[in-house]
């Protein structure tokens, strides 16, 4: 049988914690790292490591419904045009964006 460890931490008047060191140890946490609660139905809770996620879920959702969309009213397909594109292309030719680049603290 697996040995079960232990480990007890307080609630601050704002409701934050210490994650024991153990519990650090043992799912690998480091700072910043994000921890996910699973509520189980007999009223324990068991957390984890959260696993990073490239999929955006709101986005994923969007994808899905422009794709519903398109299968349900293909009628309303149109090609884009030369026109649409150089207009397109004149609106947004000379912008700069690096996409690795951290956002601000305004932005995020």
């Amino acid at each position: 049988m697996a040995k079960i460890l232990q480990a007890e931490s307080t609630l601050t008047d704002r409701y934050q914690t210490t994650v024991p060191d153990i519990v650090r140890k043992t799912l690998g946490l480091s700072k910043r790292d994000k921890i996910c609660y699973v509520i189980n139905g007999d009223g324990t809770v068991t957390i984890a490591r959260s696993q990073e996620s490239e999929d955006d879920p709101i986005l994923g959702s969007f994808l899905d419904f422009l794709a519903q969309d398109m299968e349900q009213n293909p009628q309303h397909l149109q090609p884009i045009t030369s026109q649409t594109l150089d207009r397109i292309q004149s609106l947004v030719g000379d912008v700069d964006i690096d996409l690795d680049a951290p956002l601000s603290n305004e932005d995020e």
